[in-house]
């Protein structure tokens, strides 16, 4: 999933700041919190004010008004597309290939532990723009051999980056933690005008359906119970409350003694009704 922006410190004294293109107050920066907590769940830190004024203020012209006021007012009283970009617009993505690998070596691991299993279903909750769902099917087919039988589901809450990860579009230069071997095997190379960039394989997306999912909603779309789940760097957003509420429904859609990938800064031992530690940031569901 996205995560919220940079860490900022809280302006001084912030009623009004003068200089500023548009009007921004104490009471803008509370109703950003209160939309942005019902909509995705985020606990909004009061030293986020000056990244939400400027992530914001693209809101205000793009869609042409004049205060921060006004633009809240219209978006509270519609239910159409503004809301996914209001989404969008607090939310960034901090993520590479193979970010946090001993995760890959322990689901290598799990998945080679368990022959003839089929199929593999796997969800990655926070897609982001790719990088973390192409790492995972990469160890698999690496771990099963090419004829392996999984099926991933990636999701995430901002559309415009499941859209680049559908792509499977990137920079050579941010393949630096992907092996030369895994170069060669799952990506294309750009040529001419493309040249330093590099596509993932069709058949690597194949193994992919890249779907939005609102985690702190309860319309998940889920038929079939996953067998491993990364939900890593996401929950940290969210409060107490929110993250238990999210760890339920996640329990709710994994099968008993399947894996749960989370966050380095992301600790779940008050829950141990559903998930107990077995390794660093990894958990079995109860």
């Amino acid at each position: 999933m996205s995560v919220l922006a940079g860490q900022f410190q809280p302006d001084a004294g912030m009623s009004e700041v003068q200089g500023r293109e548009f009007a921004w107050s104490d009471a803008d920066f509370d109703r950003v919190q209160k939309l942005i907590y019902q909509r995705a769940g985020i606990s909004l830190h009061d030293g986020k004010h000056a990244m939400v004024y400027s992530r914001l203020s693209r809101r205000l012209r793009e869609t042409g008004h004049q205060s921060f006021k006004a633009y809240l007012t219209w978006l509270e009283n519609q239910e159409g597309s503004e809301w996914q970009e209001f989404i969008n617009a607090l939310t960034t993505n901090l993520t590479s290939f193979f970010r946090e690998h001993h995760h890959f070596d322990i689901f290598s691991e799990y998945l080679q532990s368990h022959p003839g299993h089929a199929p593999w279903r796997v969800w990655c909750s926070a897609a982001s723009t790719g990088e973390e769902p192409y790492s995972i099917l990469m160890t698999a087919t690496d771990a099963l051999g090419s004829n392996a039988h999984l099926k991933l589901t990636a999701s995430d809450i901002d559309s415009k980056v499941l859209a680049s990860a559908a792509q499977g579009v990137y920079r050579l230069e941010n393949l630096k933690n992907v092996t030369q071997a895994q170069l060669q095997k799952y990506f294309l190379r750009g040529k001419g005008g493309n040249s330093g960039m590099v596509r993932v394989k069709p058949e690597l997306q194949r193994m992919v359906d890249f779907i939005s999912v609102n985690l702190v909603r309860d319309d998940w779309p889920f038929r079939e119970p996953f067998d491993v789940v990364f939900c890593r760097n996401v929950m940290i957003y969210f409060d107490a409350p929110t993250q238990r509420k999210v760890l339920e429904r996640i329990h709710r859609v994994m099968v008993p003694g399947g894996l749960l990938f989370v966050g380095h800064a992301e600790n779940f031992s008050e829950s141990r009704d559903l998930f107990v530690l077995k390794g660093k940031t990894v958990y079995e569901r109860r």
